[in-house]
């Protein structure tokens, strides 16, 4: 275990946070300011991206360095049409900092519209283990495990078909 101040832990922490803030805003769509060199300077030139559990391993299965990595990302991404709108919401954070090493929990929301109109909600847990230098956090080690996942078009169409028949 390495010995940090504690102001050297919150500042890491700090810096996972904006990290993973970032790496959520850049995968949404439409995107703030969306570059693909931004997107691959937040993963370690050998990081790891994984889909676990047996749904997310089949569709997503193990990315390894940034251009692996970047390419996955980016073909969910516009000019691809995979997406209309989709937004992640992170909650439940836990992170723990090692002197450089860090990781990180979340829970993940992940509203999402297609283009065939059709719309849903996604929870997933996230891990994230990074390396911090110099007060700038990358994702060395990313996983992502489908919990829940609801269409809400569906639910629209019900409140809709319900409101016609009263």
């Amino acid at each position: 275990m390495h010995s940090a101040t504690a102001t050297e832990r919150i500042e890491s922490r700090e810096a996972v946070h904006r990290v993973m803030c970032r790496y959520m805003e850049l995968c949404d769509v439409p995107s703030v300011e969306f570059s693909v060199e931004e997107l691959a300077s937040l993963f370690t030139p050998d990081a790891v991206w994984e889909g676990i559990g047996a749904e997310y391993a089949r569709k997503f299965g193990t990315r390894r360095g940034r251009p692996e990595i970047v390419g996955m990302l980016t073909a969910y991404l516009p000019p691809n049409s995979h997406f209309r709108g989709n937004v992640h919401l992170l909650g439940s954070e836990q992170i723990d900092v090692d002197g450089p090493a860090a990781r990180g929990r979340w829970i993940m929301q992940q509203l999402s519209r297609y283009e065939d109109e059709s719309a849903e909600l996604l929870v997933a847990r996230i891990t994230a283990e990074c390396e911090v230098r110099g007060g700038i956090a990358r994702i060395k080690h990313f996983t992502t495990e489908k919990l829940f996942v609801t269409r809400l078009d569906e639910a629209t169409r019900l409140l809709e078909s319900n409101g016609k028949r009263t």
